[in-house]
């Protein structure tokens, strides 16, 4: 399977050129300049989020050390409790930024690392919402790491849709395991072909991703993770796109790759009480 166009890259786009203009600006401020905007990072003794909602706003910050940039949909505000979610999200991946800042003491990067993240609504219905995330944390190395989030919300119930509660017991997991693998299989073989690899080369590759599929795609609500629903004219579910980062299934190469899995799959492991946004 080839990797995932996702319809992010025009926003990625636009942040990294805010990055590379804040990065030219870091460079004429003086050692000590501050931060030109903070992250908006509930404490941890905050109040809860009813009586103190998360307003987003979109973040550039700028040192000599790193970049931060952060893009959010003004339209999730809507939802104070999908919000906080991806609040909580930006500052666990702008800790980890930091943490590595922190390391060199007082010397600095060669160049700047880099936190990137954009948020894009993707789903907009009475009774689902859905955010992608998508982005890099720089913290030297050839390329960034890449950071791959899917948030599925529902409003009426005010509560994320996890997969671990979606889909309950063993035998939903291995169904859907053997489907995704079976994709992923088909689509590497296919690759080798087209590819018209030397025959030990396409050995070789078919070996070392089918390892890799197989051990990311363990029946486990782990794997699975990072997901979106697929939606009909009413509003239905007819598929779950599940979202797999480079290096779960695959090479850095191969990128971010997705899997469909139809209704017809899933119905007969959901939990009841979200068998009703199914398609059937």
């Amino acid at each position: 399977m080839s990797p995932c166009k996702t319809p992010h890259t025009l926003r990625l786009a636009c942040l990294a050129m805010l990055l590379a203009a804040s990065l030219a600006a870091c460079k004429r401020e003086s050692p000590s300049g501050a931060p030109t905007d903070a992250p908006a990072t509930p404490a941890a003794s905050a109040p809860d989020v009813a009586t103190a909602p998360v307003a987003l706003k979109d973040v550039i910050e700028t040192t000599d050390h790193y970049v931060v940039g952060i893009s959010y949909p003004a339209s999730v505000n809507r939802y104070p409790g999908l919000a906080k979610a991806l609040a909580d999200y930006s500052a666990t991946e702008r800790a980890e930024l930091m943490e590595a800042v922190e390391a060199f003491g007082n010397d600095k990067p060669s160049a700047p690392y880099e936190l990137s993240l954009a948020f894009e609504q993707v789903v907009d219905t009475p009774q689902i919402v859905a955010v992608a995330a998508d982005g890099s944390r720089y913290t030297g190395g050839a390329h960034g790491q890449p950071l791959i989030a899917r948030f599925v919300w529902l409003p009426q119930q005010d509560q994320r849709l996890t997969s671990a509660a979606l889909v309950t017991g063993a035998k939903g997991w291995q169904a859907i395991s053997d489907y995704v693998r079976e994709h992923l299989h088909t689509a590497v073989v296919t690759r080798a072909d087209e590819d018209e690899l030397a025959a030990v080369d396409r050995a070789a590759l078919i070996k070392s991703t089918s390892r890799m599929i197989d051990e990311g795609t363990e029946p486990e609500p782990g794997n699975f993770s990072e997901f979106v629903p697929v939606l009909d004219a009413a509003g239905r579910i007819t598929a779950l796109r599940f979202v797999f980062p480079p290096y779960q299934v695959g090479p850095y190469a191969d990128g971010t790759q997705t899997v469909d899995v139809p209704a017809a799959v899933l119905l007969p492991h959901v939990a009841p009480e979200y068998a009703g946004l199914f398609a059937r």
